[in-house]
């Protein structure tokens, strides 16, 4: 009879200590999750868009939006340009790094079916071009107008020159710049770079 009571004791015992310790490790999970969701929450998304704060250069937003966990991918409703697409197509190379440094897609298409190695061909970025490439963006990937990122410069600049020049009328009210000098003969040189 006393084995059985020492029996019963113990495996009452056992079951109280596995008991204690699964509400103890229930206690420090919670506590971790607690520590974990202040944390993430102390991180809160800035009031500026981040396509706003892309456009405007301001790459402390941008920032914030990627600790906060933004969706970095989210594509504009009006181009369907990404964040990356619009640091490029601006030449906001510290924000295209930051953006590809947080794992931006480099696949995501705009509403022309164009990359970020699309937008950085055509627009002759040479430094987003080199980065792009370096982050592993495919080169042979085609628009809607069935063009690689190569091929969108691979034609003589005179047939090509009204759409850059639409392209800066219409976007430089927000910030675009070309010089259509640099663009002509840098052409070529973005053209090599991605053979």
């Amino acid at each position: 009879m006393r084995n059985f009571q020492f029996n019963s004791v113990k495996k009452v015992s056992y079951v109280m200590l596995i008991a204690v310790l699964s509400l103890t490790a229930c206690g420090q999970q919670k506590e971790k999750s607690d520590a974990t969701s202040s944390a993430q929450t102390m991180v809160k998304a800035p009031e500026m868009a981040l396509q706003a704060a892309v456009v405007t250069g301001n790459l402390d937003v941008v920032k914030q939006h990627i600790e906060a966990g933004t969706d970095i991918n989210e594509k504009d409703a009006l181009s369907g340009a990404t964040p990356l697409i619009t640091a490029i197509t601006f030449e906001k190379n510290d924000i295209a790094q930051a953006l590809i440094d947080a794992d931006a897609d480099l696949s995501i298409k705009n509403n022309d079916g164009s990359t970020a190695l699309h937008v950085a061909a055509f627009f002759c970025r040479v430094e987003a071009v080199q980065m792009l490439m370096d982050a592993g963006a495919d080169k042979t990937v085609k628009n809607n107008f069935g063009a690689t990122p190569r091929e969108t410069v691979m034609g003589p600049f005179e047939n090509i020159k009204p759409i850059y020049e639409m392209m800066q009328q219409q976007l430089a009210p927000i910030g675009l710049n070309l010089d259509m000098a640099e663009v002509e003969k840098t052409r070529p040189v973005v053209a090599m770079m991605l053979q």
